[in-house]
């Protein structure tokens, strides 16, 4: 039987929403064992929600080789082993700046083909799709290679509940850490406890929101959808916002299920980081703006006043 195995992110509130994205992926038509590999000791945890799912083994990892949770080269070296141990084929994880660091690190040690950022997954037939040329195009690459290593974008495969029963294991890897790196400290940018590229709502503001210090109209309708706060470049040009809130072709890549653009003209550029997002509401002045093209769902109007409305509307229907 076809093996996969997938690294289990975590935060702090345990399991991150969009890794049940990737395991729908890597079971397929269900002609795959699913690993699932957690290692903050915490896999009893996770059980019901992976398992939920559809993974039939829960592998809780260590080591006696040094702090798993703060080395980076150490949780790659011990997956490595595990990933050989458990005769993986496909090992799979987020394309979070996370994942697509420590996955970088396992492929390398295994000498594996790896394959970051993919929108779509075949396991069956060692294929994967990934985005192209700002989004224009899209390729499938065919990976001639066993195991080999993938990381997936967030939120662009839709989770789906496969409940099973799954079986906890307990391994250790005989690894040592070679101690040339180590996580002291991670500090939040301001957008806030969720992760733009991991958000299933997201609020941008463009160039015409003028003043850093006027994001906080869109943090405010953010907080009532539980959303995350982005820029464009123009803005980030401007001084009103950090480069971490910055999305498009030389930001991040987003995919959520609702994007809501505030006084974006829908660029090319721009629009090669959201484009996979499933529904997108435009607001912009500007009736001809190629924005609209673009999106789903186009108010015309001024940010400044249709945001405190969007805002208290949803207060109310929250409430």
């Amino acid at each position: 039987m076809f093996k996969a195995g997938i690294w289990i992110e975590t935060g702090e509130n345990g399991v991150k929403e969009a890794n049940f994205g990737v395991i729908t992926a890597a079971r397929g038509h269900g002609d795959a064992e699913i690993h699932a590999f957690v290692l903050d000791g915490n896999a009893d945890a996770y059980q019901d929600a992976l398992q939920s799912y559809g993974v039939q083994k829960i592998v809780s990892l260590g080591t006696d080789g040094g702090d798993l949770s703060s080395k980076p080269d150490l949780q790659a070296a011990a997956l490595a082993e595990a990933v050989n141990h458990f005769e993986i084929t496909a090992f799979l994880g987020l394309s979070s700046a996370r994942g697509r660091d420590l996955l970088a690190r396992v492929a390398a040690l295994m000498d594996a083909p790896l394959v970051q950022d993919c929108i779509g997954i075949d396991l069956s037939s060692q294929t994967v799709s990934k985005s192209h040329f700002s989004g224009k195009t899209v390729a499938t690459v065919k990976i001639n290679a066993n195991p080999f290593v993938c990381s997936v974008r967030p939120n662009t495969i839709e989770a789906q509940i496969a409940p099973c029963q799954c079986e906890l294991i307990e391994y250790r890897a005989s690894v040592q850490d070679p101690g040339k790196l180590a996580v002291k400290e991670i500090e939040k940018s301001r957008t806030g406890a969720v992760d733009l590229t991991e958000a299933n709502i997201i609020i941008t503001g463009g160039y015409p929101i003028g003043a850093a210090e006027n994001y906080n109209l869109l943090q405010q309708c953010a907080d009532v959808l539980g959303a995350a706060v982005g820029a464009s470049r123009a803005a980030v040009d401007a001084g009103y916002a950090p480069h971490s809130m910055q999305i498009g072709q030389t930001g991040k890549t987003v995919s959520p299920k609702l994007y809501i653009g505030c006084g974006l003209s829908g660029s090319v550029q721009h629009f090669a980081g959201m484009k996979t997002s499933k529904v997108i509401v435009a607001i912009n002045t500007d009736a001809e703006a190629p924005i609209f093209e673009k999106c789903d769902y186009g108010i015309i109007g001024d940010l400044f006043e249709v945001v405190p409305v969007l805002t208290q509307v949803l207060r109310e229907q929250k409430s």
